[in-house]
């Protein structure tokens, strides 16, 4: 059986282990790419896994004052698209440390 001091340290070396590789899991994140879409790709947003903005794509047809309107409402949408794939592809990412680690499935480690 193991010492109460080899099993905090044996605690604290996981935790330093679990706290180094969600930082490279961050990293990694805003190096993955995705693009949300709108108008049947009239639109076209690109972020990265971690939600940031990258650009925006707008068709020239699209360019009349009066589809002001149309166009603010598919940027939105196209917008909301890549902030949904971002987070699918996040959670993805997580999952997969988070199974790396040995955790049983279904089990939510705080942070993940």
């Amino acid at each position: 059986m193991k010492s109460m001091e080899e099993m905090i340290a044996a605690a604290q070396k996981a935790a330093e282990t679990i706290q180094t590789q969600m930082g490279e899991a961050q990293a990694k994140l805003d190096n993955i790419e995705v693009e949300g879409t709108a108008g049947g790709g009239l639109v076209k947003v690109r972020a990265t896994a971690r939600g940031r903005i990258i650009g925006v794509q707008i068709d020239e047809s699209l360019m009349k004052p009066e589809e002001k309107q149309i166009v603010e409402d598919l940027v939105t949408a196209a917008f909301n698209d890549a902030r949904d794939k971002a987070d699918r592809k996040s959670a993805e990412e997580m999952q997969a440390i988070q199974s790396g680690m040995g955790l049983p499935p279904g089990f939510n480690l705080p942070g993940m």
